[in-house]
């Protein structure tokens, strides 16, 4: 088992490497670093910062005393092993829910409690951070943040319950339940109720992304070095930008080519936000990751959008697979700032992309089937695969299990659409 110290999880300034030699499977990543399964019961947690490391490690042991912590077994500068959950998580078991079980909502009560009397600052957790084992009890993971951010009230928890239509159905719970609880969450939101118009965001945050409030109610679902993005209602997000160069860029974009197919409704614009439209769906590279093969149909569409970019005066042509969402509508591509303004004539991040997943050749042959004109113009000059690939890396074992499920995901639902058009 010691071999898995031989796993090195790096972050860069843009970039962010897991080199993995040994044969025990990635399980999760994120900011703080990345999981493995060393066993049925045991994984590792290796950080990028030693800091987060003594961070969690000193949360984990406050908590062993708790149901709901995963049990410490070992804990070093750089990483944890912990007990390992195989168990669906919060999230995916509520998923088909009408309402919020009463159970559940009990338990969620009492981990709240728990926490708050155990001197913990963030009373918090977000539905995929909390597993429910098969005899019903609930576990908690990541608790990096544990002493250091403060959520007297479960933001993340009902902004996420409220996503999947749970929210309102927990709180007539926990108001009849804990009534006090109640009030003090309700007075703690209404003092945080805001205007998205109202939020601001500065640059020079970690890893360049731009800093963000952790304690707005919103749903933050995207950062990066332009701005961030909140979900506002269910069809709805914002983006809101810390210089007003880059809204003003995108804004051009958008409202300049609303009648592209792929391009995001918009509904509203300042000098710092755009109100679009929520994109429903997978993006490319998750979707990607979960097939065996280069999909046809998906090189048809990407060459389609790529073509149709060009064509309409788009300097900057590409499609990265993180920004290029599978809906019901077809592909959807968001982060338009550079679009009118950077001067690219290959896709050279979606060529990254589909390198790092072993589907750059494939995918190339099929271009050269359907358009040979194209594959000529992308190919004349090699690719600088190597300059690319510094950016971001990933090597290691490849995680294929949902391919074995027989359940449809949403993906594949897509997928049906898609064959469909």
């Amino acid at each position: 088992m010691k071999d898995f110290k031989k796993i090195k999880v790096i972050k860069g300034e843009n970039s962010f490497e897991i080199i993995n030699p040994t044969n025990y499977p990635l399980i999760g990543h994120g900011a703080q670093g990345a999981v493995f399964k060393l066993s049925e019961d045991r994984c590792v947690k290796i950080y990028t910062n030693r800091e987060q490391a003594k961070m969690e490690e000193r949360a984990l042991k406050a908590g062993q005393h708790l149901s709901f912590m995963p049990k410490l077994y070992k804990a070093r500068s750089n990483y944890i092993i912990m007990e390992y959950f195989n168990a669906p998580t919060l999230k995916e078991y509520l998923k088909n829910s009408m309402y919020m079980p009463e159970a559940i909502a009990i338990k969620l009560i009492n981990i709240l409690k728990e926490l708050k009397k155990a001197g913990f600052s963030m009373l918090d957790a977000p539905l995929r951070h909390i597993f429910v084992l098969e005899n019903g009890d609930l576990k908690v993971i990541d608790h990096v943040n544990s002493f250091k951010r403060q959520h007297p009230a479960p933001i993340k928890l009902l902004r996420e319950l409220k996503l999947i239509l749970l929210k309102d159905s927990f709180l007539m719970h926990v108001e009849r339940l804990e009534p006090k609880m109640y009030k003090e969450w309700e007075k703690f939101f209404d003092e945080k109720d805001i205007d998205f118009r109202k939020i601001s965001v500065s640059s020079g945050g970690q890893g360049n992304a731009v800093n963000v409030d952790s304690a707005l109610p919103l749903p933050l679902i995207g950062q990066g070095h332009q701005g961030a993005v909140y979900r506002v209602s269910e069809d709805k997000c914002v983006k809101i930008y810390s210089k007003e160069e880059h809204a003003n860029q995108e804004k051009k974009v958008l409202l300049s080519c609303q009648h592209l197919p792929f391009i995001p409704k918009v509904y509203e614009t300042s000098s710092n936000y755009i109100l679009m439209e929520y994109l429903l769906g997978p993006d490319l590279n998750s979707f990607l990751k979960k097939q065996r093969s280069m999909p046809e149909y998906i090189t048809r569409h990407l060459l389609k959008l790529l073509k149709t970019m060009k064509a309409h005066g788009f300097k900057q042509v590409d499609s990265p697979l993180r920004h290029t969402i599978l809906t019901v509508d077809g592909l959807k591509l968001i982060d338009h700032v550079y679009s009118f303004t950077r001067e690219q004539d290959r896709p050279l991040e979606m060529f990254k992309d589909l390198h790092l997943l072993n589907f750059l050749d494939s995918f190339l042959e099929q271009v050269k089937v359907l358009d040979e004109k194209t594959y000529r113009e992308w190919t004349k000059t090699p690719i600088p695969l190597n300059e690319l690939v510094k950016k971001q890396t990933y090597t290691g074992p490849h995680i294929k299990d949902e391919l074995n499920k027989k359940i449809k995901t949403p993906e594949q639902i897509v997928k049906e659409i898609l064959i469909r058009e």
